[in-house]
């Protein structure tokens, strides 16, 4: 599932929970564990005192996993932190990263520069934001939103793998219309084949799957049904890439707009797990 796992955090936050809740999953327990702390590059003191400064933090955070040193690929980089993360991310061929988020809106986030909006946006590897303001006891109901795309049977490929690992993990599968589809001869509507293809997929990895249809805007959609399920972990995912080339470029518009993906990272009341589609996928 996860064979190579870049942690990217300041220290704050529930990533250290998460991660820990992540590698009692026996699947992910095997994966390389890559700690990343980035320098800032305006600092004022040297690198060698600031790069001393993070090997203390990345070591106590170890510590805190409970991880074994010589286990864990520390990582100290100076720079500016989210395209450090990116660039970083991209020389391990990382499967996942995982960073800690504010929760801010599109507009504060640009005005602060945020990190993980940043990498939330452009990354094309899967990513894992857990927002400061939620708190995560465990890992058990896990929530899928199904689009019936190549990339959405990606992450529903993904949520099976986890929660296949999980002693008594559920699986929850929603696909949102715009509105209601009034169903064919057959009794069967278009969402009612995406979810059926859906279950019949989840079943070939040995998972059973809770088909749930719902109508009216997505995000807030998806956003509501991961609260009345009480999801630990939303796995969504998301076509919305751009180039590599596009990487340096601020896109006001993409930020500002109505991206379904930017709209449940500010807004699911559980930890978002985004697959995004492949650069170079036909």
């Amino acid at each position: 599932m996860f064979r190579n796992v870049l942690i990217a955090d300041s220290g704050k936050g529930h990533v250290e929970e998460m991660v820990r809740m992540l590698r009692d999953i026996p699947a992910v327990r095997a994966a390389r564990i890559n700690l990343l702390h980035v320098v800032p590059e305006q600092a004022g003191e040297s690198f060698a005192d600031q790069s001393q400064k993070a090997a203390s933090i990345a070591a106590e955070a170890v510590q805190r996993l409970g991880l074994n040193p010589s286990e864990v690929n520390t990582i100290i980089r100076q720079g500016d932190t989210k395209q450090t993360v990116l660039k970083v991310a991209d020389e391990l061929n990382s499967d996942l990263i995982v960073m800690g988020s504010r929760g801010m809106g599109r507009l504060q986030s640009i005005l602060s520069n945020s990190a993980s909006q940043y990498v939330f946006q452009l990354s094309t590897r899967p990513m894992l934001l857990v927002r400061d303001d939620l708190y995560i006891r465990h890992i058990n109901r896990v929530m899928v939103a199904i689009d019936g795309t190549g990339v959405g049977d990606d992450a529903l490929k993904l949520a099976c793998e986890l929660v296949r690992e999980i002693p008594g993990g559920s699986l929850t599968g929603v696909h949102v219309t715009r509105q209601d589809i009034t169903p064919s001869r057959g009794g069967k509507s278009p969402a009612d084949d995406v979810l059926e293809k859906a279950s019949q997929r989840a079943r070939g990895y040995g998972v059973e799957l809770k088909a749930v249809h719902l109508s009216g805007d997505v995000g807030r959609s998806v956003c509501a049904a991961a609260e009345d399920l009480k999801a630990d972990l939303l796995v969504i995912a998301s076509q919305d890439r751009r180039p590599v080339v596009a990487r340096g470029l601020v896109d006001i518009d993409r930020l500002l707009g109505s991206s379904v993906s930017d709209y449940i990272r500010v807004h699911a009341p559980a930890p978002v797990l985004l697959v995004r589609e492949p650069e170079g996928r036909n």
